[in-house]
């Protein structure tokens, strides 16, 4: 079966035809493939859950994409952590911390509109900056009060949920948690793991003091290193601190002088804010020249498929072979960009749209 359900000449027409009429004139051939597989649905006999699965999932999302669109250029940090913090809790204070510190740098605060770490992170960042992506539970039903009115969407599914959290934010936090926290961030792990989200900062943040994330670290590398069945900078990528001012310049420290990147084809493109010298991109290759499948790190123009997109055509690019299995390494390269000196003079940059698209 393919992606898109082959339908008959006179129906692809009447879509086109609905299309015109509702006057979408963009991405006009994704609505009509949108619509082609809601009927596609119908042919297909899918039962009534299944149905029901598919169109609560697209209402959910289209009001989701709908809360975020008016702050689509402010960036944003996704604040995970238990629900079941206190206010008395170290944890909680040290989450309005990290989100005061992100909010009073110009950056919004998701989190998932809860109580606990949620309720704190809401706090520290105030109702102008903070957005939420409740999840409708018997004992966590309404978003918590420091959410303001219109900056909360409500989901049913956790699938849903998790796609807007990750999706719109270009940094995460984690703060001590449950399941929850923990099956939030082995999926952000893997998504970067895999190559299906770009690299993004993420913070393990701890109360002053604390070693609660330092056991993870530990049974990462003791159990899933040291079995093979992660690679060493899977987890390298990770930052673990008790500091809210290294966290928060961790954060905002990432977009520096990275961009974005894009595969094309089997080329890795990265897209900066300041050319490096010849010198440095030597020096680059020096570093990572063992990580390419061939030829060289280099500088140039944008690539064709990015001419054709439009795709941020006036920055100074990099470009190279990089192993898609050593995608955790692009963490490095990217830090190692940053650190430059070509860079070191320009102002920390912050994304102009969401980085942690997934592909």
């Amino acid at each position: 079966m393919s992606d898109s359900p082959v339908l008959p000449a006179e129906v692809s027409q009447t879509l086109r035809t609905i299309v015109d009429e509702a006057g979408i004139t963009q991405n006009t051939g994704l609505v009509e493939r949108l619509l082609a597989t809601g009927i596609g649905l119908g042919t297909d006999q899918a039962g009534k859950l299944d149905l029901k699965i598919a169109s609560a999932a697209l209402t959910e999302m289209r009001a989701a994409f709908a809360l975020f669109a008016p702050f689509e250029q402010i960036p944003k940090a996704t604040v995970f952590g238990s629900a079941r913090t206190k206010p008395t809790d170290a944890a909680y204070q040290q989450t309005k911390r990290i989100a005061a510190e992100l909010a009073g740098r110009g950056w919004m605060v998701v989190t998932g509109a809860g109580p606990g770490i949620m309720q704190a992170a809401a706090e520290g960042a105030g109702p102008d900056l903070s957005l939420g992506v409740s999840i409708r539970l018997p004992f966590e039903e309404k978003p918590n009060s420091s959410i303001a009115n219109g900056r909360n969407v409500a989901m049913k599914y956790f699938f849903t949920r998790k796609l807007m959290l990750v999706k719109e934010s270009s940094g995460f936090v984690y703060v001590p948690g449950g399941f929850g926290t923990l099956d939030e961030l082995f999926e952000l792990l893997t998504l970067q793991q895999t190559g299906k989200s770009e690299p993004t900062p993420i913070i393990l943040l701890d109360e002053p003091g604390g070693h609660f994330w330092t056991g993870l670290r530990d049974f990462v590398n003791d159990h899933l290193l040291r079995a093979g069945v992660i690679s060493p900078d899977d987890f390298g990528r990770v930052v673990l601190t008790d500091s809210v001012s290294e966290a928060a310049d961790k954060i905002t420290g990432f977009w520096r002088n990275y961009d974005s990147l894009r595969w094309v084809g089997d080329r890795l493109v990265l897209r900066l804010h300041t050319e490096p010298t010849d010198a440095e991109v030597e020096e680059l290759n020096q570093r990572f020249g063992s990580m390419l499948t061939r030829g060289t790190i280099h500088k140039r123009g944008p690539l064709r498929h990015e001419v054709d997109d439009g795709d941020r055509l006036g920055l100074p690019r990099l470009v190279c072979r990089f192993d898609p299995f050593q995608v955790g390494s692009i963490y490095q390269l990217i830090g190692a960009i940053n650190a430059l000196p070509s860079a070191s003079a320009i102002p920390e940059t912050p994304p102009d749209a969401a980085s942690g698209d997934l592909k």
